[in-house]
């Protein structure tokens, strides 16, 4: 956890995904709710800016319901957005089955008036051929207006190296990431942390090998089943490479020992303590991360680092700043969301918030239009309990998350932890699991469903 050891982390990959080593595609099909089966429902077209030949309008009761037959090339995860329109000033939810099977009630919020169309998303699990999706209302004031049904599944290769969930192998009670894989169908993982063993040489944790270890044994796992790793450098607590080397050459050296070691595309520096606060450090990790591009062409650099709920404070935003200036091209800003010592509304709307607020810092500080600046930013969550009394961050957060990052198809979709990923035991501490009510990978099962 963030201020217990290495908070978290953050962010690796890289926000130019299409540039990466070869992410998953997305497939998608469009289901016109006009065209599916109705009950307390009709078609209309007595507002604007529907697609297709018309919209469906539910009745003012309970138990309405647009039912479509969705195939399936394949058994696997899907995300179910609806398109929908609600002039009212309340909330109108709706249940959501599939096969039957409830996924889960989704809100329909106010979208200022009938002519305004917004989406909503639910993750989902199809099975192979044909399913069927059910929106039923479950208020008296009857269901939003529904406009289409898109149903969005990952490549079958998996998802993209956009989703890399953090996992410590030092602590925590880790469990096998094949094992993780196997569950869950994640590919990449983020291990941490690479630190200084108290001078300018990078160990696991600052005191296990490099190499040779239970580390890259891990390693070796995960890429024999078809996956692959990002390598975490710094947190919280320790030594970090960033200090221990004097000199932006220096630590480049440092940061490519490590890429040598494991081929590395990608590396996440999670940049934090006083590693962060200190300017000389963080313009000497800006200048070793440009010579370290321009050694290695085509590796992704990733920073990560604490936020606000409205975004970077002084010192990220003075970060983003070095690097603009620098001419340092780096894939993705990323943003820890959570430990904000203060929040209002629920920690999706929160993380939301605050990652407007980081695009708009890198907007600014490179000169990008929006369409440029989504790709190169990143968010890294922390699931269930925080070391905030007030910060619960729930699976309903996580799908907030995953909406929009589907929506701005941003560059990074992470958390910490897998390590936290499962409800606690007896004895069980707060680095080993969630501190809420969950099935095991819950939220690794909703980010596995982003595909960049």
């Amino acid at each position: 956890m963030r201020k217990l050891f290495a908070c978290v982390l953050g962010v690796a990959l890289a926000g130019a995904l299409g540039s990466m080593a070869s992410p998953a595609q997305a497939a998608s099909a469009v289901y016109q709710a006009e065209n599916a089966t109705l009950s307390q429902a009709s078609v209309a077209t007595n507002h604007t800016g529907y697609t297709g030949t018309g919209f469906v309008d539910y009745v003012n009761t309970t138990g309405g319901y647009i039912q479509w037959t969705v195939d399936a090339a394949s058994a696997g995860p899907a995300t179910l957005t609806f398109r929908y329109a609600n002039g009212t000033t309340a909330d109108r939810p709706m249940t959501i089955t599939v096969n039957g099977t409830s996924v889960g009630s989704t809100s329909y919020p106010a979208t200022a008036n009938w002519d305004t169309w917004s989406d909503a998303s639910v993750p989902v699990t199809l099975t192979a051929g044909a399913n069927t999706i059910r929106a039923t209302a479950t208020t008296t004031t009857g269901g939003p207006n529904v406009d289409k049904l898109t149903v969005v599944t990952p490549d079958p290769g998996g998802p993209s190296m956009a989703v890399a969930p953090y996992e410590y192998l030092g602590w925590g009670n880790p469990q096998s990431p094949t094992s993780v894989m196997t569950a869950t169908g994640v590919k990449w993982f983020t291990l941490a942390f690479m630190l200084s063993d108290g001078t300018c040489n990078p160990k696991w944790d600052g005191d296990r090998a490099l190499t040779g270890g239970s580390d890259q044994a891990a390693i070796n796992s995960i890429r024999a089943a078809g996956g692959d790793v990002v390598i975490s450098f710094g947190g919280w607590s320790g030594n970090k490479l960033g200090e221990k080397c004097s000199s932006a050459s220096a630590l480049a050296g440092a940061y490519q020992k490590v890429i040598n070691a494991y081929n590395l595309k990608v590396i996440d520096i999670d940049i934090e303590d006083t590693e962060f606060s200190t300017a000389s450090v963080r313009q000497r990790v800006v200048d070793a991360l440009k010579i370290v591009k321009t050694n290695n062409p085509g590796i992704k650099t990733i920073i990560t680092m604490g936020t606000t709920p409205s975004g970077p404070d002084s010192t990220g935003t003075d970060l983003i700043n070095r690097g603009a200036a620098a001419g340092l091209d780096n894939d993705v800003w990323t943003i820890m969301p959570f430990d904000f010592g203060g929040h209002t509304g629920t920690m999706g709307a929160a993380t939301v918030s605050a990652m407007e607020g980081l695009k708009a810092k890198v907007k600014s500080a490179y000169g990008y239009s929006d369409a440029d600046a989504y790709p190169r930013i990143g968010l890294s969550s922390m699931n269930g309990k925080t070391d905030e009394a007030d910060e619960t961050v729930t699976t309903a957060d996580f799908q907030t998350m995953l909406s929009y990052a589907q929506q701005h198809h941003i560059g990074r979709l992470t958390f910490w932890s897998i390590n936290r990923d499962r409800a606690c035991g007896s004895g069980s501490d707060a680095d080993s699991c969630s501190g809420v009510s969950q099935s095991a990978y819950a939220y690794t099962k909703i980010f596995v469903q982003y595909t960049g």
